[in-house]
Protein backbone atom coordinates (compact mmCIF):
# COMPACT_ATOMS: atom_id res chain seq x y z
CA UNK A 1 0.00 0.00 0.00
CA UNK A 2 1.53 3.29 -1.00
CA UNK A 3 0.61 5.40 2.32
CA UNK A 4 2.35 8.82 1.49
CA UNK A 5 -0.56 8.50 -2.04
CA UNK A 6 -3.04 7.62 1.08
CA UNK A 7 -1.84 11.13 3.01
CA UNK A 8 -1.72 12.84 0.25
CA UNK A 9 -5.45 11.98 -1.02
CA UNK A 10 -6.72 12.14 2.80
CA UNK A 11 -5.22 15.81 3.28
CA UNK A 12 -6.38 17.51 -0.03
CA UNK A 13 -9.96 15.80 0.85
CA UNK A 14 -10.08 17.19 4.11
CA UNK A 15 -8.97 20.62 3.36
CA UNK A 16 -11.84 20.99 0.46
CA UNK A 17 -14.09 19.70 3.13
CA UNK A 18 -12.66 21.83 5.71
CA UNK A 19 -12.89 25.07 3.45
CA UNK A 20 -16.42 24.16 2.44
CA UNK A 21 -17.45 23.66 6.58
CA UNK A 22 -15.20 26.83 7.52
CA UNK A 23 -17.67 29.32 4.86
CA UNK A 24 -20.56 27.75 6.20
CA UNK A 25 -19.77 28.07 10.13
CA UNK A 26 -18.51 31.58 8.89
CA UNK A 27 -22.35 32.29 7.91
CA UNK A 28 -23.54 30.97 11.13
CA UNK A 29 -20.98 32.73 13.13
CA UNK A 30 -19.67 30.06 14.87
CA UNK A 31 -16.12 28.46 15.17
CA UNK A 32 -15.76 24.50 14.81
CA UNK A 33 -15.78 24.42 18.74
CA UNK A 34 -18.56 26.09 18.60
CA UNK A 35 -20.24 23.97 16.09
CA UNK A 36 -18.99 20.43 17.46
CA UNK A 37 -20.41 21.07 20.90
CA UNK A 38 -23.48 22.24 18.93
CA UNK A 39 -23.65 19.12 17.43
CA UNK A 40 -23.11 17.55 20.65
CA UNK A 41 -25.86 18.86 21.95
CA UNK A 42 -27.96 18.49 19.05
CA UNK A 43 -28.04 14.40 20.14
CA UNK A 44 -28.76 14.86 23.75
CA UNK A 45 -31.65 16.25 25.97
CA UNK A 46 -29.07 18.67 28.00
CA UNK A 47 -25.68 18.59 29.06
CA UNK A 48 -24.46 19.60 31.87
CA UNK A 49 -21.44 22.47 32.38
CA UNK A 50 -19.26 19.78 33.40
CA UNK A 51 -20.25 17.49 30.70
CA UNK A 52 -19.88 19.62 27.99
CA UNK A 53 -15.86 20.77 29.29
CA UNK A 54 -15.40 16.44 29.03
CA UNK A 55 -16.22 16.19 26.03
CA UNK A 56 -14.76 19.50 24.40
CA UNK A 57 -11.17 18.73 26.56
CA UNK A 58 -11.63 22.15 27.92
CA UNK A 59 -12.07 23.67 31.22
CA UNK A 60 -15.24 24.43 32.63
CA UNK A 61 -14.43 28.24 32.44
CA UNK A 62 -13.58 27.45 28.01
CA UNK A 63 -16.56 25.30 28.26
CA UNK A 64 -18.58 28.40 29.79
CA UNK A 65 -17.08 30.73 26.93
CA UNK A 66 -18.38 28.17 24.24
CA UNK A 67 -21.94 28.56 25.49
CA UNK A 68 -21.71 31.88 26.32
CA UNK A 69 -21.19 32.81 23.05
CA UNK A 70 -23.54 30.40 21.49
CA UNK A 71 -26.24 31.95 24.22
CA UNK A 72 -25.67 35.17 22.63
CA UNK A 73 -26.49 33.90 19.38
CA UNK A 74 -29.22 32.17 20.64
CA UNK A 75 -27.61 28.67 19.51
CA UNK A 76 -28.67 27.49 22.81
CA UNK A 77 -29.94 28.24 26.37
CA UNK A 78 -29.12 27.92 29.22
CA UNK A 79 -31.67 26.21 32.51
CA UNK A 80 -31.49 25.26 36.20
CA UNK A 81 -31.76 21.60 36.42
CA UNK A 82 -34.69 20.50 38.34
CA UNK A 83 -33.18 18.07 40.50
CA UNK A 84 -30.03 20.25 41.76
CA UNK A 85 -30.72 24.30 40.75
CA UNK A 86 -26.91 24.50 41.27
CA UNK A 87 -26.46 22.68 38.24
CA UNK A 88 -26.93 24.26 35.27
CA UNK A 89 -27.96 22.89 31.69
CA UNK A 90 -27.36 24.16 28.44
CA UNK A 91 -30.00 22.48 25.17
CA UNK A 92 -29.66 23.38 21.72
CA UNK A 93 -32.37 25.80 20.51
CA UNK A 94 -34.63 25.61 17.36
CA UNK A 95 -31.88 27.98 16.13
CA UNK A 96 -28.55 26.24 16.55
CA UNK A 97 -30.79 22.66 15.68
CA UNK A 98 -31.44 24.40 12.69
CA UNK A 99 -28.36 25.76 12.06
CA UNK A 100 -26.60 21.85 12.51
CA UNK A 101 -28.98 20.73 10.27
CA UNK A 102 -27.75 23.27 7.75
CA UNK A 103 -24.46 22.17 7.74
CA UNK A 104 -24.87 19.15 7.93
CA UNK A 105 -27.22 19.01 4.80
CA UNK A 106 -24.46 20.95 2.89
CA UNK A 107 -22.23 18.12 3.98
CA UNK A 108 -24.58 15.60 2.52
CA UNK A 109 -24.97 17.38 -0.75
CA UNK A 110 -21.55 17.62 -1.50
CA UNK A 111 -20.86 13.94 -0.48
CA UNK A 112 -23.82 12.56 -2.62
CA UNK A 113 -22.33 15.03 -5.43
CA UNK A 114 -18.61 13.26 -4.57
CA UNK A 115 -20.36 9.39 -3.98
CA UNK A 116 -22.43 10.23 -7.90
CA UNK A 117 -19.47 9.18 -9.31
CA UNK A 118 -18.88 5.54 -8.48
CA UNK A 119 -21.34 2.81 -8.93
CA UNK A 120 -23.46 1.06 -6.10
CA UNK A 121 -21.67 -1.35 -5.63
CA UNK A 122 -18.34 1.33 -5.11
CA UNK A 123 -20.59 3.15 -2.53
CA UNK A 124 -21.23 0.29 -0.33
CA UNK A 125 -17.72 -0.86 -0.08
CA UNK A 126 -16.63 2.67 0.47
CA UNK A 127 -19.03 3.03 3.01
CA UNK A 128 -17.75 -0.63 4.48
CA UNK A 129 -14.58 0.85 4.88
CA UNK A 130 -15.25 4.03 6.17
CA UNK A 131 -17.02 2.25 9.11
CA UNK A 132 -14.30 -0.18 9.69
CA UNK A 133 -11.98 2.86 10.18
CA UNK A 134 -14.31 4.81 12.55
CA UNK A 135 -14.29 2.01 14.45
CA UNK A 136 -10.75 1.30 14.39
CA UNK A 137 -9.96 5.02 15.23
CA UNK A 138 -12.99 5.39 17.95
CA UNK A 139 -11.30 2.47 20.02
CA UNK A 140 -7.95 3.61 19.59
CA UNK A 141 -8.44 7.43 20.23
CA UNK A 142 -8.43 9.55 23.45
CA UNK A 143 -11.91 10.62 24.79
CA UNK A 144 -11.86 13.75 23.04
CA UNK A 145 -11.94 11.91 19.68
CA UNK A 146 -14.92 9.82 20.59
CA UNK A 147 -17.71 12.31 20.74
Amino acid sequence: MDTAELTDILLYLHRCFLSNLTRELSSGNVSFAQFFLLGALSREEALTMSQIAARMQHTTAAATGLVDRLATLAYVQRAASTDDRRKVLVKITARGAALVAHIKDDMIHNLNLTMSHLTASEQRAWLRVYRKIHRVVVQSQPPKCKS
